[in-house]
């Protein structure tokens, strides 16, 4: 089969404008960015506003594994699929960050006959958003270490500055730095940090903001030091959250571009879900329920991070429901779950299928008790036996999740008609959604809810660091309480240890570090070995890029 960019290079894709003149969309309300994508104003967003909402489908996976799930595979084929049989849709994702794209993980534009285009541009700089979100994000950790150069006037403490600078690499060596060393013009030495874009709580203000006012206010209340007598300082503090959103007044602006069948998709922000939130921005995903019928949405990594965060942090913050969750798995990756060698994964095996179907039975229970309507999308391989599809089935009837294939990979959305028929219907079927905690519990008991109801953990242990900084937040202001948690934990288990695959019990989730994330509205919860700057693999993707004097792009993906 062809590479993702050769099958993406041989795609029609219509003028972007003539994706907006299907949606309504007239020429002064867009803004392009060459032939084939553009960002939406402002000025379309408020003549909208007043439509009524379409169904809002949510796509997540069991945890992540080397043998690959491919959820934005399945999200781009189910909203190609719904054209194909007749039902307006569109489809809203995150954008891809250049560290995987050049590290291990790959980019973020779907696969095969699955994908959104022009995915060469998608996947490396697209419209500039992440290069805005890095810029405003170092130009307060500049006004910081100003400050401390020009006098100091509000007593920053140096070595209680909370907010770290950022780039969109993997580079472990920035993981931990010091910063103003040389002569006494060159500033105040001090250690710092650098975390990969994604995970900088301007990303996540950035996909939580409905307005340029909203982005101000949040970006003003952003934690960034405390002073010598420990009082905090916040970014409003500094007089930079004006110059900051100016930075990002473009970025605030949802993408359009299009799938190699001419869906129209929104592609918006892009917050990690292992580090943060997870999710597109709010205004995309609000703008896509006022285009279509049905919007196709999904929430990063395993539904023990994104869906969870998209449900009890984008959703509560948004005022959204979800009408249906589709949960994709492969019969490759529940086996990698029940001990298989990866090597070994196309070979039939009933008794590793069985011992790892576990984790998907685990994430459907979650999400059940969410109450929400759950279809299982199994993403299919040529390997796959009907014996061990037809115990996958089995499963999912037992545990009242829908069943379906997907082969959008192969076949576009011609392979993902059974999904999206039986997503119509999960969509019509009884609803109670609820969250897995509630705003005046404490952040503690959030964080133990979610651990136990979600994870699976039989208790939760607060290191010393944590236990000190959750009290010092709670200290700050009691609505700081009310906030819901964000937390950051290994992507490849429901446990915070990356070894436990299948379905752990019988162990106690480790907090070692707790952040507020002010302007975000959320509070930070990190666990186990989590990173917020991942560093390169032995021989990165980057080795295998290339581009010739044409242009042409080999190598991604």
């Amino acid at each position: 089969m062809k590479t993702d960019i050769q099958i993406a290079k041989e795609a029609k894709m219509l003028p972007i404008t003539q994706i907006a003149d299907k949606l309504g969309i007239m020429d002064d309300e867009l803004e392009l960015y060459g032939k084939y994508k553009a960002k939406i104003n402002d000025e379309f967003l408020k003549r909208t506003a007043d439509r009524k909402n379409g169904k809002l489908i949510l796509v997540t996976a069991i945890n992540p594994t080397p043998a690959g799930e491919g959820k934005t595979t399945t999200s781009v084929g189910l909203g190609m699929a719904m054209n194909k049989i007749g039902k307006n849709a569109i489809i809203a994702l995150r954008e891809p960050s250049l560290g995987p794209v050049f590290g291990v993980k790959g980019g973020a534009a779907g696969g095969g006959y699955a994908q959104v285009v022009p995915m060469d541009d998608i996947n490396l700089h697209f419209t500039g958003d992440f290069h805005a979100i890095t810029a405003a994000n170092n130009l307060l950790s500049a006004v910081i270490d100003n400050h401390l150069q020009q006098g100091n006037e509000l007593g920053i403490d140096q070595r209680r500055i909370l907010f770290s600078r950022v780039t969109d690499t993997n580079d472990r060596a920035l993981r931990n730095i010091t910063v103003g060393l040389g002569s006494k013009v060159d500033g105040i030495p001090r250690q710092d940090h650098f975390m990969i874009t994604v995970a900088s709580e301007i990303m996540a203000i950035l996909c939580l903001a409905e307005s340029i006012s909203d982005l101000k206010e949040r970006l003003g209340n952003i934690l960034v030091a405390y002073t010598y007598d420990g009082k905090p300082v916040y970014c409003r503090d500094l007089q930079v959250a004006g110059a900051m959103a100016t930075l990002l007044k473009d970025a605030i602006k949802p993408n359009l571009v299009q799938t190699l069948e001419n869906t129209p998709a929104l592609i918006h922000g892009g917050p990690f879900a292992n580090i943060a939130h997870g999710c597109n921005s709010v205004r995309a995903t609000k703008l896509a329920l006022k285009l279509a019928d049905y919007t196709i949405t999904e929430a990063g990594f395993g539904a023990d991070l994104g869906a969870e965060k998209f449900l009890d942090i984008k959703c509560r913050k948004a005022g959204l429901v979800p009408d249906a969750v589709v949960l994709v798995a492969t019969v490759r990756a529940l086996k990698y779950n029940g001990g298989v060698a990866k090597a070994d994964l196309a070979n039939e095996n009933l008794d590793a299928l069985k011992a790892g179907a576990v984790n998907l039975e685990a994430h459907i229970d979650n999400l059940r008790k969410f109450g929400l309507p759950v279809v299982v999308a199994i993403n299919r391989f040529g390997t796959d036996t009907d014996a061990e599809l037809d115990y996958i089935r089995t499963i999912c009837e037992s545990k009242g999740a829908d069943f379906a294939l997907s082969e959008v990979f192969a076949k576009g959305g011609e392979g993902g008609i059974e999904l999206a028929e039986k997503v119509v219907a999960a969509c019509e079927a009884p609803k109670n959604f609820n969250f897995m905690y509630n705003d005046d519990m404490s952040i503690k008991e959030k964080i133990e809810a979610v651990a136990t109801k979600i994870y699976g953990a039989d208790s939760v242990k607060f290191d010393a660091a944590a236990a000190k900084a959750l009290a010092e937040i709670e200290a700050l202001d009691p609505a700081y309480s009310k906030l819901p948690i964000c937390v950051a934990k290994t992507q490849y288990s429901l446990s915070d240890d990356a070894s436990k695959l299948g379905r752990p019990t019988g162990f106690t989730l480790t907090v070692r570090e707790v952040k507020l994330s002010a302007g975000a509205g959320f509070v930070v919860v990190l666990t186990g070995a989590i990173m917020t700057m991942p560093g390169l693999p032995k021989k990165p993707a980057a080795y295998s890029i290339d581009i010739d004097d044409e242009g042409n792009i080999t190598g991604l993906f």
